[in-house]
């Protein structure tokens, strides 16, 4: 017998039938996640469209969800290296739900924040819609298709047959937030507010609403449009109401309004000050639609000699590409994962990101509001090249706009970017110009709030044939991929371009006659010393999966930070030159020797790591970097000084050593003015003794999405971890917690980031936690053979 699954709805229905006509509860707009108590098979199954369909024998899963990441490994295909070797196929998922008689009457819509690719969505056994690209959100309006009272189906079937399609690990599935809403006749359209600020000053600031209503009743309607914008506090700091006359059959009725706000407190990374517009439609002085909109009051300005302005003040860009996914938890990320990301970034100093190479999560923008960072949505990686460009003729409209009409009010976009190192960029045919400029025209139309750029970069160094064609001077905003070396001719020659590194290596520098010239002033200083620059970007801020070298890596290696957000030895270069407030000082070994994945050459560092157990070297002279921003560092190997040296005296924020290794510690002191102000020290560990579990969050929410990031040690006797006798550990979980995924950053392990599993890697690893819908106590329990069995108790609440 099916499984009856009654949603939410019901109950917020309920409530509404019981209260007073022209209550809140009536007017409440119902928009709930749709995650839960789906059914999902990996197979190409059509007649799982069909309601009577008998989905028994699948499997239960929630969302996000990404099937991908679960499947063996397929090292032997050479095609999968740029989906870390991890296939795709078709699936389908069903879901059985019940929406009561009361909800009759109202608009039903089902919403996909992002499903890949080539989904096919039925309700009932009708087909209500196709859509191609995996990376942009989508609706649509099922009530033609729902029983009222009766029991549903939306069967979803997802085709990455194909794979792999993007040049980097998509995933596969339906692997975003979905959203289920029932809305009155008469309402606000899906992303149909749009909030811009103006007239900024200390005083007050200018917001202009425009408003997208629509309206099914079938019969003309007078409503009174209510626009309120509340502060942080709740306090309401303006209010405007508008009468309109919405004529039937469903059509857009756009509605402006100008409103002012007195004393605004603005957006900035510093500052993340945000607003709530809250939106509310009357019908007879009932309320039949409310929505609330986040958004800030900030100004931006790019100077083509000067940079980038945000309220009056310039500011230079610390930035990073970013792919989407998480590493063991593949492409379906659940928030918490991007709150953590983003939190260990903010404090490393990164105040920009660049979203590659396409649009992200919703919550990953409105994380990026809250925690203050400036962001390049990016909409494509290639145009006419590529997966895409079957589509692109017919979609790419379409795309741009769910692209820009979501993420339109978020205040940490400054920019649009409308394509990557894109094929048209060496068209000489002016094709590729006609394209950019139809593009960018379609920004203007729809944000002409923003700017338009995209990144470039140089099928031919010495030629650089976007600059000779005119491609980069259509452009408002032009991203240089790998060309710093360029930055002084280029502003000279084109002295009204606004430029920026929109990706860099992250160690080595390009020269004017080639790409791999490995020197060893790292690129940043370019972006550093020129204000004309206002921003750089670093390829890329963490590893990611897919865009592998060669099997067995399954992924890119060389970034700051690894899949698990653990922090590189070498990442400590930008953690000193981006953060002039705060002493920073590290110490690292540079042993070319070591087992790391090597990558991509140009995209490499110098092998390091950041321990002193080297007994392979007992009485040997080993190279020692201490990269800082202090004014002077002293060296010391157990009670013996190597010196106090000069940063001045050396390039890259490094001061070279070379120290003689014997066991025990070695400690930099970092100096400003003669006086010690931070201190950094490496001990020599012994035999592994114990596990270390350190949870980042002792306390989740029950909603079966929250996450907690374990990081598990291996520590000798004092509690040192243990670099270089790595163990597989054994995980168990009880209570109403899973274990989402397993790594130890270690992109060539093959290992199941979903067995219960995993070796330590230079004696770390992760484990991470998801809650259940049910409060209690989760406790994992970690295990290796010969040590003491560790645990960790979570609360879930």
């Amino acid at each position: 017998m099916k499984k009856k699954i009654i949603s939410t709805l019901l109950v917020i229905a309920a409530l509404a039938a019981a209260a007073p006509a022209g209550s809140a509860q009536t007017a409440a707009r119902m928009d709930e996640r749709f995650d839960f108590d789906w059914k999902f098979t990996l197979a190409d199954v059509p007649e799982a469209k069909e309601a009577a369909f008998d989905d028994g024998a699948w499997t239960d899963v929630q969302l996000p969800h990404d099937w991908s990441i679960a499947r063996p490994f397929a090292g032997d295909d050479w095609r999968l290296g740029s989906m870390a070797y991890l296939p795709g196929g078709v699936g389908w998922y069903r879901k059985t739900f019940t929406l009561p008689a009361e909800l009759t009457g109202r608009q039903i819509y089902i919403h996909f924040e992002g499903v890949y690719h080539r989904s096919d969505v039925y309700v009932n056994g009708k087909h209500v819609g196709f859509h191609p690209y995996g990376y942009t959100g989508f609706e649509y309006d099922i009530t033609p298709h729902i029983a009222f009272g009766e029991e549903n189906v939306v069967a979803v079937r997802v085709d990455h047959s194909d794979s792999p399609t993007s040049r980097w690990y998509s995933g596969s599935g339906i692997y975003r937030h979905v959203r289920l809403k029932a809305l009155g006749p008469v309402h606000v359209a899906n992303w149909g507010t749009y909030v811009t600020a103006s007239r900024i000053g200390s005083e007050s600031a200018g917001v202009d609403v425009r408003t997208s209503l629509e309206n099914h009743s079938g019969r003309r309607a007078t409503v009174v449009l209510e626009s309120e914008i509340r502060a942080a506090d709740g306090s309401v700091a303006a209010r405007v109401s508008s009468s309109v006359d919405l004529a039937a059959g469903g059509d857009r009725t756009d509605v402006g309004q100008s409103l002012s706000v007195a004393g605004p407190r603005l957006w900035s990374p510093d500052s993340p000050a945000m607003y709530t517009l809250v939106t509310t439609v009357r019908e007879g002085g009932a309320v039949v639609d409310r929505c609330e909109t986040p958004f800030g009051i900030r100004d931006i300005r790019f100077d083509a000699g000067k940079g980038f302005f945000l309220n009056g003040k310039p500011v230079k860009m610390k930035g990073m590409d970013l792919h989407q996914d998480a590493g063991s938890l593949g492409a379906a990320v659940p928030d918490r994962s991007f709150e953590r990301r983003l939190q260990i970034l903010k404090e490393y100093g990164c105040n920009a990101i660049r979203c590659s190479h396409n649009p992200p999560a919703p919550a990953f923008l409105d994380l990026c509001d809250r925690l203050g960072f400036l962001v390049i949505d990016e909409v494509f990686d290639k145009w006419k090249s590529g997966y895409y460009a079957k589509y692109f003729d017919e979609w790419w409209e379409r795309d741009m706009s769910s692209a820009l009409l979501r993420d339109r009010n978020h205040p940490s976009i400054v920019l649009w970017s409308i394509g990557n190192e894109v094929a048209e960029q060496n068209d000489t045919t002016q094709a590729g110009v006609q394209r950019l400029t139809m593009l960018q025209d379609f920004v203007h139309r729809t944000d002409p709030t923003r700017k338009a750029t995209m990144a470039i970069a140089p099928n031919d160094i010495r030629k650089r044939t976007y600059n000779a064609t005119g491609f980069n001077d259509a452009l408002d905003v032009v991203g240089y991929n790998y060309q710093e070396q360029f930055f002084a001719d280029d502003h000279r020659r084109y002295p009204g371009r606004i430029i920026y590194a929109s990706e860099v290596f992250p160690y080595y520098r390009s020269s004017r006659e080639r790409v791999r010239e490995y020197g060893e002033r790292n690129p940043w200083y370019d972006t550093a010393e020129n204000d004309f620059v206002f921003g750089y970007f670093i390829w890329a801020g963490a590893d990611y999966l897919g865009e592998s070298s060669g099997w067995p890596s399954k992924g890119w290696p060389t970034c700051p930070f690894d899949l698990c957000m653990f922090e590189r030895p070498m990442a400590t270069f930008l953690r000193a030159v981006w953060n002039d407030d705060r002493p920073v000082l590290g110490i690292a070994v540079v042993d070319q020797s070591l087992d790391l994945d090597p990558g991509k050459d140009h995209w490499t560092w110098p092998k390091m790591a950041s321990h002193w157990t080297w007994p392979q070297y007992r009485g040997e002279v080993l190279h020692v970097q201490t990269v800082t921003n202090c004014e002077e560092v002293e060296l010391w190997v157990n009670r013996t000084s190597m010196g106090r040296r000069k940063l001045s005296d050396y390039p890259n924020n490094t001061i070279e050593w070379r120290a003689f290794y014997v066991p025990g510690t070695i400690t930099a002191r970092g100096y400003n003015g003669g006086v010690e102000v931070v201190s950094y020290e490496l001990s020599t560990a012994g035999r592994p003794a114990g596990i270390e579990l350190l949870a980042d969050r002792a306390v989740l929410a029950a909603d079966g999405q929250d996450l907690s990031h374990v990081t598990v040690r291996l520590v000798d006797e004092n509690g040192v971890v243990v670099p270089n006798d790595d163990r597989t550990v054994t995980f168990t979980v009880e209570g109403d917690g899973r274990l989402a995924g397993l790594d130890n950053g270690d992109l060539r392990s093959s290992e199941s980031f979903k067995g219960d599993t995993r070796t330590t890697y230079f004696g770390r690893a992760l484990a991470i936690i998801q809650s259940g819908r049910t409060k209690g106590a989760i406790r994992l329990k970690a295990r290796v053979d010969g040590l003491p069995e560790a645990a960790v108790t979570i609360v879930s609440e």
